[in-house]
């Protein structure tokens, strides 16, 4: 489709709150410009000479944000889920990360990850790379030529990095420094993210540096919080001054309304208000924080206090990149919660973790994850066909079936970001 002004006829479901949905049969979602100009039940008049694109009966929602993702970490997904954090780091994460300084080998897996996005239900990102500056620009080329809207992060560790993946100081400064030069006005989709690991990987005068790297270019941050309780009293011996693990990046200026904190597992009741009262977004990593025996983050306790919460796949914590089994995830997990841990904190519903996959997270690249007027237009259209039954279903019902239910029989069948539409075949991306 060459214009990014067109209308799709289909079924149609988008939140209209964290707690409810709008569902229309046979409606119509317009796209203007790349902006959404809403979605009617009839065809409004002034509409009537945009193309039409006819899905049939098909599913159309609003395209899905991912906002904690690891790239290096997609080539061991899978393996070593029988560890937990902080030994699954030492074991697989950072021996495989220090891979990445051979760029031929950076070409080959960032070219699968950038592929397998492009054809996941995910519309945009927020991803780390590694310290590599080279392998980081490689991997937003890749990520640029898919079409989606992504942040990327050349990642800093100066500290406990292990070996291969620790780096100088004052190198680490002046490399990202470098990164951003090289990246600046280079992409149209894709932007840098200021990426200190987290705490115990960055000292605190690399952390003063970066903030102040932050704040002069005006760049978002993105880190690790509170995900695991050996790293929370690791924290507590490095950063003895600090109030809390939060209190160790908001010294710097590193909290705020442009700022991820992945997991938030176990922020207390200091640092859960360090975090409503700077803007920080929460990124859910369900999937993740099960499979490496780090806990269940009370999001429900989030989402009532009115904080910016959405949900990441945290690839190869998770080990896939689907926004539906992460959403999920986050309803099961909550209920686990909810009955073993803290009964006040009544579990998610599947409408609240749609949410959290479009408006939650797609928030923090501005208005983003709705169809209502006025969104930027990122949509997913969904053949639910072959998930066969004898019953007579509603948009809604199909729709909570097609998240607990896509790998068995779903199909995203187009994809926009902005208005424009995402090639979801499968070949190589440049490098």
């Amino acid at each position: 489709m060459d214009t990014n002004s067109f209308v799709l006829k289909g079924s149609v479901c988008y939140n209209t709150s964290p707690q409810e949905v709008r569902c229309v049969e046979g409606g119509y979602a317009v796209c203007v410009d790349g902006v959404s100009a809403g979605v009617f039940e009839q065809l409004p008049e002034r509409f009537a000479a945009l193309p039409l694109v006819d899905c049939g009966d098909q599913l159309i929602v609003p395209g899905m944000s991912d906002i904690h993702i690891h790239a290096p970490q997609y080539a061991f997904r899978g393996l070593g889920m029988d560890l937990e954090l902080l030994d699954w780091l030492n074991t697989h994460t950072f021996p495989e990360e220090a891979r990445y300084a051979d760029p031929s080998y950076a070409e080959r897996a960032y070219d699968i990850f950038a592929s397998d996005l492009r054809r996941s239900p995910t519309t945009r990102a927020v991803v780390f790379g590694t310290m590599h500056v080279e392998a980081t620009e490689l991997l937003m080329d890749k990520l640029e030529a898919t079409g989606l809207a992504t942040y990327v992060g050349k990642v800093n560790m100066d500290r406990n990095g292990g070996e291969n993946l620790e780096e100088d100081t004052a190198q680490s400064a002046a490399d990202t420094r470098r990164w951003l030069s090289d990246v600046a006005d280079r992409y149209d989709h894709t932007a840098p993210i200021i990426t200190p690991r987290f705490t115990p990987s960055v000292t605190d005068e690399l952390m003063a540096q970066l903030a102040d790297i932050a704040r002069e270019q005006h760049l978002p941050v993105q880190s690790h919080l509170s995900e695991n309780p050996s790293e929370c009293g690791w924290v507590k011996e490095l950063c003895p001054w600090s109030s809390c693990y939060g209190d160790a990046y908001d010294h710097f200026g590193l909290l705020g309304p442009r700022t991820v904190m992945a997991h938030c597992i176990y922020s207390d009741e200091t640092e859960t208000e360090l975090l409503r009262a700077t803007g920080t977004y929460v990124a859910h990593c369900p999937q993740s924080n099960a499979q490496l025996s780090s806990g269940i983050a009370p999001i429900r306790r989030y989402l009532d206090l009115g904080m910016n919460v959405g949900l990441g796949t945290d690839v190869a914590g998770g080990a896939n990149l689907s926004m539906f089994r992460c959403m999920a995830d986050a309803v099961a997990v909550s209920k686990l919660r909810w009955r073993l841990v803290d009964e006040n904190l009544p579990a998610l519903t599947t409408q609240e973790a749609l949410w959290l996959a479009t408006a939650g997270g797609g928030s923090f690249f501005g208005r983003v994850g709705s169809l209502a007027e006025g969104y930027e237009f990122d949509a997913l259209v969904l053949d639910d066909s072959k998930i066969r039954t004898p019953r007579e279903l509603g948009v809604w019902e199909r729709l909570e079936r097609y998240v607990y239910l896509a790998e068995e029989g779903g199909s995203l069948t187009r994809k926009y970001v902005s208005g424009r539409q995402i090639d979801l075949c499968i070949h190589s991306l440049p490098g």
